[in-house]
């Protein structure tokens, strides 16, 4: 009881001499973050001694009581670290843990740290500094990633297989290529997590409540010691922001989808009737009641990841779409968000990432497959275009015309004898048969960025270069 009655005067302090009596038990209840956001107290800690340092070094407060206030605050990480810290849910945020802490290891000191600042600003540093780190191992996962689909296509480069629109054989394409496009994919995952960091790379601390603070403060000190470009220019907009967790959730939601795109082909592609590849027991289970089932279960689980992802970006969207500037309590609701939504994406591109170094392609499977669908038929096309000056409306007519042959005769068209094919068109030569095999037909494609093995390998070079 006496734990609890100290406690909870030590709060009221913190509250301010209007609050006479704490907040019942439902206000704390909605009211208390420290539950979630006591993942932020390396980041909080690192803030306060950079405020700390410049306080000092502007003359606004003593060097002994810097002092005191940098050692207290490691004690307090080393003590949250080595799990001895007891966060309180009374002391309402990681903010208010930590200098309660603070106030009981160096007294009196400790409250000069919250001069020039509020907890507006100090929350809008230690999220954005979350943030910024999260997409700095983001960045590192999407390179891993990357690096492992180049290290495929590059293996595959001349393994044929069918290229698909709407899930129906299309053309002949190499499985490197395809790996190829989910390179560039990520690519620009990864382009856009660079941009986000370079977008939210300024500093919220000295900005306070909103209107900024009459203290000699240097910003660009404390921006620059906490790794920051500089610090924000607008001290309303600064603690009304978190574009930086949108933007963080956005290009999340989008990264989400790529790697959903992927695990719906890995998926499809395990199935007996495609047998395109096979992943080890390390990403398979099996069935409780089914012998001979493997499921591709982490594929499945990557997948719906997604809808978790997105859901989070709506949430906070959503949170934020009706908030008068500047600070709201309202904003509380942007962090469980985003963490959900940083540890889901970091795990399903680890999964990914596992997954496609770990399946064994099938060649044989991909190329079997690669001429099913009579998938050469624009190459037939093209050879009448370029070899009897056909207009490519009437190529494209004659084409149609062998395919209803082979269909049937229940053959493809390398299938069809030359006289069948003169039948049709009187130019068709024996030349026509060169490009007939899925190998010519993926070897013809040598345009910038096409299936040709020559200009996938280029852009693989390309790409290692750059990852």
């Amino acid at each position: 009881m006496a734990d609890g009655s100290s406690e909870t005067k030590s709060s009221n302090q913190m509250w301010g001499g209007r609050f006479a009596s704490g907040p019942d038990a439902i206000m704390e209840e909605i009211n208390a973050s420290i539950g979630f956001d006591k993942k932020l107290y390396a980041q909080d800690i690192r803030g306060s001694i950079a405020h700390a340092t410049m306080l000092a070094h502007q003359g606004i407060i003593s060097a002994d009581d810097k002092d005191k206030i940098v050692h207290g605050l490691n004690t307090i990480l080393s003590e949250i670290e080595s799990g001895a810290f007891e966060f309180s849910r009374r002391l309402e945020d990681i903010h208010m843990n930590v200098e309660a802490r603070l106030a009981t290891l160096i007294g009196p000191a400790a409250g000069r740290l919250h001069t020039a600042r509020s907890r507006n600003d100090q929350v809008a540093l230690d999220f954005r500094l979350w943030v910024k780190e999260e997409l700095q191992k983001t960045e590192e996962a999407l390179t891993a990633l990357i690096d492992a689909f180049l290290d495929r296509a590059e293996e595959h480069a001349d393994t044929v297989m069918p290229g698909f629109t709407h899930l129906q054989t299309a053309q002949p394409v190499t499985f490197g290529h395809h790996c190829m496009a989910y390179v560039e994919m990520f690519g620009r995952d990864r382009a856009r997590v660079r941009h986000a960091i370079e977008h939210m790379d300024e500093s919220p601390i000295g900005a306070a409540a909103l209107a900024g603070t009459g203290f000699p403060i240097d910003r660009h000190m404390t921006a620059k010691a906490l790794g920051f470009r500089e610090p924000t220019r607008n001290s309303i907009d600064t603690v009304s922001d978190r574009d930086f967790a949108l933007e963080f959730l956005s290009i999340a939601a989008i990264a989400a989808t790529h790697l959903s795109r992927l695990a719906e082909e890995i998926v499809i592609w395990s199935t007996p009737q495609f047998g395109f590849i096979r992943l080890s027991d390390a990403f398979s289970t099996g069935s409780s009641i089914m012998p001979q089932k493997k499921n591709p279960d982490a594929a499945e689980l990557v997948r719906a990841k997604t809808g978790r992802i997105n859901g989070s970006l709506v949430a906070l969207l959503t949170v934020m779409k009706g908030l008068p500037l500047a600070y709201s309590k309202d904003m509380q609701e942007d962090k469980e968000q985003v963490f959900d939504a940083a540890e889901n994406l970091e795990l399903a591109i680890a999964a990914m990432t596992g997954m496609v170094r770990d399946m064994t392609v099938r060649a044989d499977r991909m190329k079997a497959a690669a001429g099913s669908g009579y998938s050469t038929a624009t190459d037939l096309a093209d050879w009448l275009v370029r070899e009897a000056g056909l207009p490519f409306r009437d190529a494209h007519h004659v084409t149609g015309r062998a395919v209803a042959l082979a269909e049937q005769k229940g053959c493809d068209l390398a299938g069809l004898s030359l006289d069948e094919l003169k039948a049709i068109n009187p130019d068709i030569t024996e030349k026509v048969f060169d490009v007939l095999t899925v190998e010519a037909s993926v070897a013809s494609r040598t345009s910038f960025g096409g299936t040709a093995p020559a200009e996938v390998r280029k852009q693989i070079a390309w790409w290692r270069a750059r990852n």
